[in-house]
């Protein structure tokens, strides 16, 4: 089967599509999931810090127990799987989940060791090094921001509390949402660029071989039946046209045919030639 000319023109023109096609739509959907992935980091990004500024208040006048009921109430939220306010300290002192409460976070996981890494904790880092992956105690995919909340002129020279101005950071605000969503997009994404690449993979060799048959396989086809024709010693002009070399190939055969008929021509004119004058001399 592979020794034919059709099956060594087609299949490795389908097998480089087929690998061209893979690669670009692997390539794409990387891109894609970057681009999905970095729109739900700002987006959580952007909730972070509107619940910092919703809450700050309640911090400045130290009210506990509305601080702790905009907590809940945030977190009760379809999409949330967690929200907690733990302090420098890493105490967690405000929680959705009343079990995580008084505990302590370690600074070495995933969204704390960030800006614990060094001998000082860094300040200020960007929202995608602030965001991790991860999947809960209640098996759920969970995407978390862990937003800073810094020290201000509010805070530092508050009548109820007193924070140094040199304390930049007060505490931590730690948000988790669900990736259910994301990753129906991402899963159905997934389909319809598998349909696409089979679609593509189907369009483009099946063009490739129509064009193929068209205009090679055809001619070539054409040229083995004029030449088993000639070699039956059926001399005619009427070779295959529309393409040069299969052109100039079918004239070549009929030269040689019309050649080789010429020269057995000749031989079969000598031996007669030489049977009557044996003839003669007997």
């Amino acid at each position: 089967m592979f020794n034919h000319f059709a099956s060594k023109a087609i299949v490795p023109v389908a097998l480089s599509i087929t690998g061209f096609v893979i690669v670009c739509v692997l390539i794409l959907y990387s891109s894609i999931k970057v681009d999905f992935l970095r729109d739900a980091v700002r987006q959580e990004t952007s909730l972070a810090r509107t619940v910092v500024s919703a809450i700050r208040y309640n911090m400045m006048t130290e009210d506990r127990e509305s601080l702790d009921h905009i907590i809940n109430s945030i977190g009760a939220q379809k999409g949330i799987e967690h929200l907690r306010i733990f302090n420098k300290e890493g105490v967690v002192m405000f929680s959705s989940e009343p079990g995580e409460l008084k505990r302590v976070v370690d600074k070495t996981t995933a969204g704390c060791i960030e800006c614990h890494s060094g001998s000082k904790p860094t300040v200020r880092l960007g929202s995608m090094q602030l965001a991790r992956r991860f999947v809960n105690a209640r098996n759920h995919n969970v995407l978390a921001i862990t937003s800073p909340i810094y020290n201000d002129a509010h805070c530092s020279a508050g009548d109820c509390h007193f924070h140094p101005p040199h304390q930049k950071v007060l505490g931590t605000l730690d948000i988790g949402l669900s990736t259910e969503s994301l990753d129906r997009r991402l899963l159905s994404l997934r389909w319809k660029m598998v349909f696409f690449c089979i679609m593509v993979l189907i369009l483009s060799v099946g063009g490739v071989s129509a064009l193929l048959k068209r205009n090679l396989l055809t001619p070539i086809n054409q040229l083995i039946e004029y030449a088993k024709k000639v070699s039956a010693n059926n001399l005619d002009k009427d070779f295959p046209k529309g393409i040069s070399e299969i052109e100039t190939l079918g004239q070549m055969y009929f030269d040689l045919a019309r050649e080789k008929k010429c020269a057995e021509t000749k031989l079969i004119n000598i031996k007669k030639a030489d049977n009557m004058s044996g003839r003669k001399g007997g």
